[in-house]
């Protein structure tokens, strides 16, 4: 199978450049094109337990900043890799739907993400790269990251 439209699904880590090399050699074997996606977790998700109703412009302008560094941080990684800024998106929610609705958005055909390798109760308690591989309508890649 040939690709044609690769999407990297990386977050605001070191990790990210393992993805991202791997994304853009398939990329580059394919001639397809590249675009990146890094999801930014809501502030009501990562603080699930509270009410944050009161707490709302705050969270718009945290999830706004977020945002706003996640484009530069993840636009940098992506730019050692050839990749134009233009080609990197940057959403809020929770990162397998952003994900899989990024992807099909776009009309990726194949999606490259990074994982641990989890055992035991992480497995069990599953994973972004997991949840990408059963909901996606596309190939998944899953990158092993090394530590």
């Amino acid at each position: 199978m040939k690709y044609k439209h690769i999407l990297a699904a990386v977050d605001v880590t070191e990790e990210a450049d393992q993805v991202l090399a791997i994304a853009r050699q398939v990329a580059d074997e394919h001639k397809a094109s590249l675009s990146v996606v890094t999801v930014v977790k809501p502030l009501t998700h990562v603080y699930g337990g509270l009410d944050m109703v009161s707490y709302t412009q705050i969270s718009v302008n945290f999830e706004e900043e977020a945002k706003a560094q996640a484009k530069v941080q993840v636009g940098a990684m992506a730019a050692q890799k050839g990749i134009d800024s233009n080609e990197v998106h940057v959403s809020v929610g929770a990162p397998v739907t952003q994900i899989v609705d990024s992807a099909e958005r776009m009309g990726v055909d194949l999606i490259v993400i990074g994982s641990h390798g989890k055992h035991g109760i992480g497995l069990l308690l599953g994973s972004t790269a997991n949840g990408v591989l059963h909901r996606a309508n596309c190939d998944v890649l899953t990158v092993r990251i090394k530590d």
